[in-house]
C-alpha cells in the first residue's frame, strides 16, 4: 500500500483530530481520499499533516516528523497564504524572497531522503472582499506573488502545480466569492470540492 500525504496550513488541516493519526479533517483531503479509496480500494493510505496557521517556516521546521519520517510515496503541498496574512496582520510573516528559499530548502532536503517521492503543489489563492477591506490590496497582491513563486519553484524542480487561483476565479463567474470561501482564504464545502476535484485530476496523472 502506498502512502499519500497532504501537507499545508488550515486549508488542508480542516479540523482534523490530532489524536487520530489517520484523521483527514473535513476539507479537500477527506473528499479526495474518499473518492480515491473507493476507486482504488486498498491501494493507498492517506495522511493529513496540515496545521492551521502554518507558514512556510513552520512547515520546514517539522520536515522530519511530518514528512520524512512518514516516508510518503506522494505528497501535495498547499502553503503560502499565512506567510502573507501573518505579515500584514501582525508583522510576523515571511518575505517573498525567504518564502522561496524555504521552499527550495524543503524540497532539497526531502528529496535527498526520499528521492522517489512524487510531489505536486497547489498554489495559494485569494477571493472575496472581507480581507481586502481589512488589509487593502497588499493582501491579494502578496498572495499572488507567493503563488507565482510556488509555480516557479515547482517548474524548476519539474513538479506539477495546480493553479488554484484560476479555479476560484472561474468558479466566481458561476457564484459569488462568498459561495466558495468564507472570507477570501478558507474554502466553503463547495470550495473544498473545487480543490478536491483538481487534486484528484493531478494525482491521476502522476500515479
Amino acid at each position: 500500500m502506498k502512502t499519500v500525504l497532504f501537507q499545508g496550513d488550515s486549508i488542508t488541516d480542516c479540523g482534523r483530530n490530532r489524536a487520530d493519526s489517520n484523521s483527514l479533517g473535513y476539507g479537500y483531503p477527506l473528499l479526495a481520499a474518499s473518492l480515491m479509496n473507493e476507486k482504488y480500494a486498498g491501494e493507498y493510505q492517506f495522511l493529513n499533516r496540515g496545521i492551521s496557521g502554518n507558514r512556510s517556516t513552520d512547515l520546514y521546521a517539522r520536515i522530519k516528523s511530518d514528512i520524512i519520517n512518514l516516508k510518503p510515496d506522494y505528497m501535495s503541498i498547499l502553503i503560502g497564504v499565512n506567510d502573507v496574512w501573518h505579515d500584514v496582520a501582525r508583522q510576523d510573516g515571511v518575505a517573498p524572497e525567504k518564502f522561496e528559499r524555504i521552499l527550495r530548502m524543503l524540497l532539497d532536503e526531502v528529496l535527498q531522503e526520499l528521492p522517489e517521492l512524487k510531489i505536486f503543489f497547489i498554489a495559494s489563492f485569494f477571493t472575496g472582499d472581507a480581507l481586502l477591506e481589512q488589509h487593502g490590496p497588499i493582501f491579494p497582491d502578496r498572495v499572488a506573488e507567493n503563488a507565482a513563486i510556488v509555480k516557479r519553484v515547482a517548474a524548476d524542480y519539474g513538479m506539477p502545480c495546480i493553479d488554484a487561483q484560476a479555479l476560484f476565479d472561474e468558479a466566481c463567474t458561476r457564484a459569488p466569492a462568498t459561495y466558495w470561501t468564507a472570507e477570501g482564504v478558507h474554502p466553503t464545502y463547495a470550495g473544498h470540492a473545487l480543490l478536491a476535484k483538481a487534486w484528484i485530476e493531478q494525482f491521476e496523472q502522476m500515479r
